[in-house]
Order: structure tokens, then sequence, then C-alpha cells
């Protein structure tokens, strides 16, 4: 009898605590969802800003973290760290693009972080009002430099005549302004070409909130 006893009340208490088991199973699982649903809210929510104030006006960029998360992060790291501040836009072609993050004013250039890997293979295209990365003939060289496009530049895109540069963001704000600047008078500088006459200076460059 006492057997019989102590078999049923085993058999409770493993019965209560598969209960509970599936009790935190069950809690585990929602709060696993909750945190893949905020995730996703969160990438939902909206890409980074950043706003160039420039001696030209401003320009407003919307970057694409999904799509080309190496590039955004590269870029906001060197707007967070100051390092556009100051900075000009040194080559600029009309029709064509408007170059700048890699020059203080008499052409004197910055140094660097590392290069990062090329991301043009993202599907993204240099339209009209994108923002890519500059780099070298080798694909994996871009570091701070970004040129703005002010034309749809196909010719520039993955696949294309090479691996492509890549496009991480596009002008939301202030369009104009970058057609402005790629219209100013340009000269020769010692090896650099396209340089404007009138320093075009990006006064600085901030994440907007």
């Amino acid at each position: 009898m006492l057997f019989t006893i102590n078999i049923v009340f085993e058999l409770a208490l493993q019965s209560k605590e598969l209960l509970m088991f599936k009790r935190t199973l069950t809690a585990a699982v929602a709060l696993l969802a909750l945190s893949s649903v905020s995730a996703s809210a969160l990438a939902a929510k909206g890409d980074t800003h950043v706003l160039l104030t420039t001696s030209a006006g401003n320009i407003e960029l919307e970057l694409n973290n999904q799509k080309a998360p190496v590039s955004v992060k590269n870029f906001v790291d060197y707007v967070n760290s100051g390092f556009y501040n100051n900075t000009i836009f040194h080559r600029v072609i009309p029709g064509f693009m408007i170059q700048g993050g890699g020059f203080a004013s008499e052409m004197q250039q910055k140094q660097t972080n590392a290069p990062i890997k090329n991301e043009a293979d993202n599907g993204l295209r240099n339209l009209r009002g994108t923002i890519s990365m500059a780099r070298t003939a080798d694909k994996d060289s871009a570091t701070s430099q970004f040129f703005l496009n002010v034309a749809d530049n196909a010719f520039l895109d993955h696949g294309q005549r090479d691996f492509g540069y890549a496009v991480f963001g596009k002008i939301v704000k202030g369009q104009d302004v970058v057609d402005k600047i790629s219209q100013v008078p340009t000269k020769d500088v010692g090896p650099y070409q396209n340089v404007p006459t009138k320093p075009v200076v990006i006064l600085s460059a901030k994440v907007l909130p």
C-alpha cells in the first residue's frame, strides 16, 4: 500500500514538474517571439538619417541600414567621430557626381580607418540622388570618401564593368544643393582634377535623432 502511494506521489510530482516545465517553455518562446518582433519593429522604424551642413546649404541623407550595413556603419562611425567636419568636396563633375570625405582645405588628405568590404552587390543602384562609397581600382579599398550621384550612373553598378561602387543611401533633402555644388567652377590642383576653385566645405556632419 505504501509502495503504491509512493508511486502515485512520484507520478503527481513528475506531472507537476512537467507542467511547470511546459509553462516555462511557453514563456520562453513568447519572450523570444517578443524579442523578434521588437527587432523587426526597430528595423522597420526607419533608417539612419545624417545631416551634412555645407557652405552651399544643407543635405539630409537616409542610409540603408539593411542592405548596406557595413558601409552605413563605416560612414556613421566617421560622422560620429567628427571626421567629416571641415572636409571639402574635392572632386566635382557636372552631370556625374560630387565627391568628398577625404580632404581638408588646401587638399590635405586625412588619415582614415581600415578599408571596408565592398557591398556593391546589395541590389542598390547608382541612381541620381544616391550616396555611394568611393574607392580605388581595388574593389575593397573604400574608407571615408563618398560621392553623391547627380545623374543615373548605371555603369557604376555591380557587374556593369567590374564589381561596382556600393550605394548605401539616398538624398532626402537638399538635392538642389547637390546640383548647385556640381556646377561650381573647378581647376586642377597638382595631381588632382576637378577641384572646386572656391572650396565647398562640409562644416559639420551629424546623425539625426
